[in-house]
């Protein structure tokens, strides 16, 4: 033991000896070199910050590499951070002598909350400074916010009450698989025994269950909705929107999410959080695919949800896409029609999907189910994303 400590000690000793020796050598050259020297040492940058005048500075330590640029999958923000598509692949950085890489935006940066990642010599690297990351499908993103009065509903405030993002797993038997979810319950659920009514919120094809979380900023913007007084209290779970991968599955017609959210993970939380556990107090939303999830396994359920949310999507995709729609859910439909309280349908101007709304909309004027129509700016982004659910959520559970 005693030996094995000294060894450990030995070895710290040669570390630090190193970094210093590093250190020296770069002072004996005149350059100093961005990266820490001493193994408790941190790196002295700033990796994303936010100037005076709106624009944002990336910066990124990386002495050997070749070729840097800040990159963002998420066309809008790409547009928005001032390189458009079709141009250069993101903003190229450049290198001073210490190693250290930056480039600052062209135009400012409108107050929210983006994804971005640095590319080194051509592999995607997310900042190894960063504090905050969202998950995609696969693969992770770091986040930056820009403050200021325009995003405010989103972000986080010192004097607002929070409510608490949990991290679950449950057996889904019609799967045969561990799943994931995540859920937000309102300031003041630890403590009490209230129970309260619950949306189902799902994300996007290229997201994951954190991101309605990491990057939508649903439990903040709920929040800020309930300081406010202009929400009512309610539990958010936001579930795994992708199963596991089989021959012949549709992702946009997922039956394997619908089995799993029916028959596992509603009654999974049902069980073990403090839900109203009936129709009326139970809703259904979602961005893009989790938009066509909640056509397909919400609007035509009335018996499980009474408020229904689609974000970016609708039918007619496909030249009989509305038709076999409408065949395999007619009755459900005029139920729905009856029954539902409350159908939301919000959709940019430019979304590459808008071609749908006509079609969508005209299949809910044809079941007679009434419903709210938000058309925005802008296209299929958290953008607008994190709007519409802002647009929504005062909508909600309002007979309670």
């Amino acid at each position: 033991m005693i030996s094995s400590r000294l060894a450990a000690s030995a070895a710290i000793a040669i570390a630090l000896s190193a970094g210093s020796a590093q250190a020296q050598q770069g002072d004996a050259a005149g350059i100093a070199s961005c990266r820490p020297a001493g193994m408790f040492a941190q790196a002295d940058y700033t990796s994303v910050e936010q100037l005076e005048d709106g624009r944002v500075t990336f910066r990124l330590c990386a002495p050997e590499a070749r070729e840097v640029r800040v990159t963002s999958n998420d066309v809008d923000y790409a547009i928005t951070m001032g390189f458009a598509p079709g141009t250069e692949r993101g903003l190229p950085m450049e290198m001073d002598a210490t190693g250290l890489w930056s480039v600052t935006t062209a135009v400012p940066v409108a107050p929210d909350t983006y994804r971005f990642n640095f590319e080194v010599d051509g592999a995607r690297v997310p900042d190894p400074m960063a504090t905050t990351f969202s998950r995609e499908r696969t693969g992770i993103n770091s986040t930056f916010e820009v403050a200021g009065p325009e995003g405010a509903f989103q972000s986080w405030h010192a004097d607002v009450p929070h409510g608490v993002v949990s991290r679950i797993e449950y057996w889904s038997a019609p799967l045969g698989a561990k799943r994931e979810a995540f859920v937000y319950t309102p300031p003041g659920y630890m403590n009490g025994d209230e129970r309260y009514p619950v949306l189902y919120l799902v994300h996007g094809a290229g997201d994951s269950a954190d991101s309605w979380t990491s990057v939508g900023q649903a439990n903040d913007i709920l929040d800020n909705l309930l300081a406010a007084g202009e929400a009512q209290e309610m539990i958010i779970v936001m579930p795994f929107g992708h199963t596991p991968p089989r021959a012949d599955a549709n992702m946009l017609a997922n039956t394997d999410f619908g089995d799993d959210l029916h028959q596992a993970l509603i009654p999974h939380v049902d069980g073990n959080f403090r839900t109203l556990p009936d129709a009326g107090h139970r809703a259904m939303a979602g961005l893009s695919m989790g938009g066509a999830h909640t056509i397909r396994f919400g609007l035509p359920r009335p018996d499980v949800f009474s408020h229904i949310g689609i974000f970016s999507m609708g039918l007619g995709m496909g030249p009989d896409d509305v038709a076999n729609y409408t065949a395999q859910n007619s009755a459900a439909l005029a139920r729905s029609a009856e029954e539902m309280e409350l159908v939301y349908y919000a959709m940019g101007k430019d979304d590459f999907l808008y071609g749908t709304v006509a079609p969508t909309r005209a299949m809910l004027d044809e079941a007679g189910i009434e419903h709210i129509y938000n058309e925005s700016d802008g296209g299929h982004t958290w953008i607008n994303w994190r709007r519409y659910l802002h647009d929504f959520l005062p909508r909600m559970f309002n007979a309670d």
